[in-house]
């Protein structure tokens, strides 16, 4: 059986975010005290009494605004109670009941969908109990729960409550085989598009208005090349650019999804080319020890003739000289244009990252290369390596024993992963060297 989803809905600034993070146990939704904070819906996991649920949070619902981006968020939190087997519909007890509160009700009524309607910020809640009754006049078929997001009180109730509601879990399956998929890149360089195209609806808010995805956003797809996570991250700037303390949680939260990703799709703009801060932006992923897909998108967009596919990616190469290693692909998120084939490039680059190469074949290649190119020498001492073998994979990390460290220099080094690239493959995928010093090799 599938895990049971969870919409969290409610007016803008009422404490979603803060329900969120409390249900799933860390900080994952960005909580400031400035209304339509979160624009999209964010994703996350809780568990309670050994049942997993899924968590969806979602961007404030006016119901009765103009605003181009509210309707946005307004048509996004609709998707996600359109999703939902349980709605938690949060409202605040220091406002009381309003007339925005009421339309959100009639809505949420319309779903069919069970409500359970939870009034945050009752932090004293016997100060407060008169307010707390006029919250029964929504007319739902669950009580009020009165809660304190902030600091957790209630939140018990209320999943007691939403259990009430699902059927017996038959089973639960783990999902060991899913790829966890990073999209970086500049703001508007494509990501919310190319995952909107992944998945044919409008699953993400996509807007000409830089920076519109504030937090990293996961998305689950099942297809016939394998299960992905795919992670929308929040565009990176560069850092003088970077005013809004809102934007500044975005760079990290997107530094942070590179860092529980299993793959990172870099994607630059065709329109643009390749630029300083794309080139910062891949080392986020390269220093990480994460494999690559170089996405150039918008390709749709470009002049073609017979040498600007060459010239575009000699650019990019010649920028990315330290991630070489990264196949390169032009997309078109927009037309659909070679999308498919990125499955068969993030399936190809992890299984590059967790390949695993056994010591013996480690030390024939060795023992080829130092044949063919002798070790560098310094002051009538000559490098000597004893033997290599590999110590972990993600990035695949090889350990090489040697006479003297300091006379293996960067360039042997350079020269000994070429070997392992041409031999193993190891294609879009870094590799990771340590150098050990052994002086006696019999010990």
């Amino acid at each position: 059986m599938s895990k049971p989803v969870i919409a969290i809905v409610g007016r803008p600034n009422v404490g979603k975010s803060t329900l969120f993070n409390k249900l799933i146990g860390q900080r994952r939704a960005i909580v400031e005290d400035v209304p339509g904070i979160t624009r999209d819906r964010i994703y996350g996991e809780t568990e309670w009494r050994g049942r997993k649920m899924i968590v969806i949070d979602t961007g404030g619902i006016d119901a009765r605004t103009d605003d181009p981006m509210l309707s946005k968020m307004r048509a996004q939190a609709q998707v996600a109670i359109d999703t939902a087997d349980v709605i938690l519909f949060v409202c605040e007890i220091r406002c009381g009941l309003l007339a925005d509160d009421m339309d959100i009700a009639l809505m949420l009524k319309k779903s069919g969908k069970p409500v359970v309607p939870c009034i945050n910020k009752a932090d004293s809640v016997g100060a407060v109990a008169s307010e707390f009754y006029d919250f029964y006049q929504l007319g739902f078929k669950s009580d009020p729960i009165a809660l304190s997001a902030l600091h957790g009180s209630g939140s018990g109730d209320i999943l007691d409550e939403v259990l009430s509601y699902l059927p017996e879990d038959d089973d639960a399956d783990e999902e060991n085989d899913v790829i966890r998929v990073a999209v970086i890149g500049k703001p508007n360089a494509g990501k919310s598009s190319l995952i909107n195209r992944i998945l044919g609806d409008d699953r993400l808010i996509v807007s000409e208005v830089p920076g519109t995805t504030r937090d990293a956003i996961d998305t689950f797809v099942e297809n016939k090349w394998g299960k992905y996570v795919f992670v929308d991250t929040a565009g990176i700037r560069r850092q003088s650019k970077v005013e809004d303390r809102i934007e500044k949680f975005s760079v990290i939260r997107a530094k942070t999804a590179v860092e529980r990703s299993d793959v990172c799709l870099l994607m630059i703009d065709a329109g643009q080319g390749i630029t300083e801060q794309d080139e910062k932006i891949a080392g986020i992923a390269h220093e990480a020890g994460k494999p690559a897909v170089i996405c150039v998108n918008k390709w749709d967009t470009v002049d073609k003739d017979n040498s600007v596919t060459k010239k575009f990616t000699k650019q990019i190469y010649d920028a990315l000289s330290y991630m070489t290693y990264a196949p390169l692909i032009m997309i078109s998120a927009k037309t659909g244009q070679r999308v498919e084939k990125l499955y068969e490039m993030i399936n190809q680059v992890h299984e590059s990252s967790v390949m695993r190469i056994s010591t013996g074949m480690l030390n024939d290649v060795l023992a080829d290369a130092v044949t063919r190119v002798q070790p560098p020498s310094d002051k009538g001492r000559r490098l000597k390596i004893y033997y290599m073998t590999q110590t972990s994979v993600a990035p695949p990390t090889f350990v090489l024993f040697c006479n003297k460290a300091e006379l293996f220099h960067f360039s042997y080094q350079r020269y000994i992963e070429n070997c392992l690239r041409d031999t193993f493959g190891f294609k879009g995928t870094p590799i990771k060297m340590v150098i050990k010093q052994k002086s006696d090799p019999d010990k």
